[in-house]
């Protein structure tokens, strides 16, 4: 047999079918995720089965389940893929304007129908999964520490800031009390410009400035 002729399945005799490759299991997950993340973008949560997901991700809902044991499951690892902070922190020389800045854009993501929609039915059916439902919490409170770490490590440079504020639930304070705001206390529409200002005048820059 020539190296490049296709491998048969012998089970299948000479009529059978060319057996596809075997793909490890790293990329079969990031095949799953890369469709579960490609399916609530586009049918939203109610929308999400892991039978679509399966087709999309050209596998079967028996691999899916030896990772993720449930829809609630799958959905919430595709909802950790999606929000990841685009881009770098914003640097614009001041700690109040960087924190004010971020937290804008993270309303704006967090504002968006698809993401409401999202948030809202994870955790309606996360309660019904405690290794979920405390996932979810702890995803909502870390406040990416990269990006805040970040942006407080320059304002300690400039001496805007404590060197104890580089602490991970110090620096992520102001986005945890926005995802706090948006999601516990069921607000609705778009979080105002004086919340956040409450956020940062009251709460955050009070904490970290130097005494």
């Amino acid at each position: 047999m020539r190296s490049d002729e296709p491998v048969r399945d012998p089970a299948e005799g000479t009529g059978g079918r060319t057996r596809r490759p075997r793909r490890r299991a790293a990329e079969v997950e990031r095949a799953v995720l890369l469709a579960a993340v490609e399916e609530l973008t586009e049918k939203g949560y109610d929308g999400f089965t892991m039978d679509r997901v399966a087709a999309r991700a050209g596998t079967n809902k028996t691999a899916i389940y030896r990772r993720w044991p449930s829809r609630t499951s799958l959905a919430f690892a595709a909802y950790k893929r999606m929000v990841a902070w685009p881009g770098s922190p914003p640097d614009t020389g001041d700690l109040r304007s960087d924190v004010v800045e971020l937290l804008r854009s993270a309303v704006d993501r967090m504002s968006s129908p698809m993401e409401a929609e999202l948030l809202r039915g994870l955790t309606m059916d996360a309660r019904r999964e405690p290794e979920v439902m405390a996932g979810l919490r702890e995803e909502l409170g870390r406040g990416e520490p990269g990006t805040m770490l970040a942006i407080v490590a320059r304002a300690v440079a400039r001496g805007e800031a404590r060197q104890e504020a580089l602490l991970p639930r110090i620096a992520t304070l102001p986005i945890v009390l926005l995802r706090n705001e948006y999601l516990m206390l069921g607000s609705l529409g778009p979080i105002s410009d004086a919340t956040i200002a409450e956020i940062v005048d009251q709460v955050f820059l009070p904490l970290v400035r130097p005494r």
